[in-house]
């Protein structure tokens, strides 16, 4: 099958297909479910998903930045690269699977979960998020500069290597273990001489 840019998908269940380097810029998917599928250097910026679910997707590089995803899941996942900055995520469920690099800066996240995802490097710089939530998740890297958190809960994060932008977690809430391992890191903020 052949993607294109502004093309109207409904209700489509797609299983392993190969979209590898399609343009589907500006498209919208509507009750749509992605399966074994691969999107290696698929383009799916501007677009726009519904109630739409990826389920063991593959790609080594994805372009989602600028797309509104509304009701959907991505179940079981790997994927490299992701560029989704300035995306807006509303009821999205990321479960399971393997992201190594999840730009999402500049985006609106509205009741998005997280549960076991491995993810190397999460750049949520200048994130505006509402009821974003981590659970059992393994977070390498997290960039958090400028991020407005309101009701997040980031305790289900662990292994956590490294931090910037550690302001950015205003508003989240994390477990007395997290806030040892953050103490460094707050305290430098801060501009406190600890002896």
């Amino acid at each position: 099958m052949l993607l294109e840019p502004g093309g109207d998908y409904d209700g489509l269940t797609l299983r392993g297909e190969r979209f590898d380097g399609q343009d589907a810029s500006e498209a919208r998917f509507l009750d749509c479910a992605f399966e074994q599928c691969t999107l290696d250097d698929t383009d799916l910026s501007h677009a726009r998903l519904v109630d739409t679910s990826w389920a063991g997707v593959r790609s080594a590089t994805l372009r989602i930045a600028s797309s509104a995803w509304q009701d959907g899941t991505l179940h079981d996942c790997r994927l490299g690269a992701v560029q989704a900055y300035a995306v807006r995520w509303t009821r999205v469920h990321v479960v399971g699977g393997k992201v190594d690099y999840l730009n999402l800066r500049d985006s609106t996240l509205e009741h998005v979960r997280f549960t076991g995802v491995v993810i190397d490097e999460l750049d949520l710089a200048r994130v505006r998020a509402t009821h974003l939530t981590f659970e059992d998740c393994r977070v390498r890297r997290l960039d958090v500069t400028g991020a407005t958190l309101k009701e997040a809960d980031v305790r289900g994060i662990r292994d956590l290597q490294h931090l910037d932008g550690v302001a950015g977690l205003a508003g989240a809430t994390v477990s007395t273990e997290q806030l040892v391992e953050l103490a460094p890191a707050l305290a430098e903020h801060l501009g406190l001489r600890v002896r």
